[in-house]
């Protein structure tokens, strides 16, 4: 009983955690163990970088926090709250409410403006922020009435990180989101991301194969074969444009 409440109180100081959680896909007589026993933990406001190299189950670990996938077991603690328990209907409220999503591809409209993208996510959200505000904050204060198609890949990223903010979420799940920009383009982004954490206490959950970025995390979360083969927690989080990778 002790060992119950001491777990239950873990749940309760931790923002996230992950408990021995599995995501098994079985073809035909086959079992597919992507994510094989994760276990973690990030605080709130934490800036957090799970790292691993293709195949080791980071989106699978990212889809099952954002709630696009559910896990075969185990636990997910989300707020004091654990998200496997949920139903279809109130993972979708889950999905819309508490989570912002960042992809490496923008996943724009393209026949709307960026002010218009934003405003549409809104639109379903139940405390969101204001878009055009949330467009001058990530530096597109003069770009709103363009379309995606006038916008550099940087831009349209930029539109993509204010959507997802814009819905007020209380975590920010990035996908490779430097994945199809330049070097110094893909440094911006994360500087914005970095600040946005820093300024905005939003919980940043990023997973990426370039181990370089490590240092500019709160916490490093290294996945290999499906498992977390290490954590780090850095005392000293250094500013994303000191790095050089």
């Amino acid at each position: 009983m002790q060992d119950k409440i001491r777990g239950d109180r873990q749940h309760m100081t931790s923002f996230v955690t992950l408990k021995d959680v599995r995501k098994i896909y079985k073809m035909g007589e086959v079992e597919i163990r992507a994510v094989d026993g994760i276990d973690f933990e990030i605080e709130k406001g934490e800036f957090a970088v799970i790292v691993g190299p293709s195949g080791a189950g980071k989106t699978t670990v990212l889809n099952i926090l954002g709630g696009m996938d559910t896990a075969t077991s185990g636990e997910v603690w989300i707020d004091g709250t654990d998200i496997t328990k949920f139903k279809a209907r109130r993972l979708t409220g889950y999905r819309r409410d508490d989570i912002g999503f960042v992809f490496q591809f923008y996943n724009l409209i393209q026949n709307l403006t960026a002010l218009e993208n934003v405003e549409l996510a809104l639109q379903i959200c139940k405390d969101p922020l204001d878009a055009a505000e949330v467009l001058r904050e990530v530096g597109l204060g003069d770009r709103m009435k363009n379309f995606p198609a006038q916008l550099s890949g940087g831009e349209q990223q930029r539109v993509s990180i204010a959507r997802a903010l814009a819905k007020n979420p209380k975590i920010l799940l990035c996908d490779e989101p430097t994945g199809a920009l330049d070097y110094n383009t893909g440094k911006a982004i994360l500087k914005l991301l970095q600040d946005t954490c820093r300024e905005k206490g939003v919980t940043v959950i990023l997973i990426t194969h370039n181990s370089a970025i490590a240092p500019m995390a709160d916490r490093v979360i290294h996945i290999k074969n499906g498992k977390v083969s290490k954590m780090i927690r850095n005392e000293h989080p250094v500013p994303v444009e000191t790095i050089e990778w």
